[in-house]
């Protein structure tokens, strides 16, 4: 797993006071070379889930929020 990838996703989990969706994710970073759309933000996140790092709460849309 990248964790260049991560990091900006992190950053912008890290100051979110509530879980976000990946469309909200997207919206927030400075930086979207790596991300064309909320899915490639979906799909990172859902790796980093796996690994414990970030939670996924089901809802419709799914959000997204650091397992701290």
């Amino acid at each position: 797993m990248h964790t260049r990838e991560f990091e900006p996703l992190r950053g912008v989990l890290a100051e979110a006071e509530e879980p976000l969706t990946a469309r909200e994710i997207l919206s927030l970073l400075e930086e979207r070379e790596e991300f064309d759309n909320p899915h490639r933000v979906a799909t990172v996140l859902g790796r980093w889930a796996e690994r414990g790092e970030v939670e996924v709460i089901a809802d419709n849309p799914y959000r997204y929020r650091l397992n701290t």
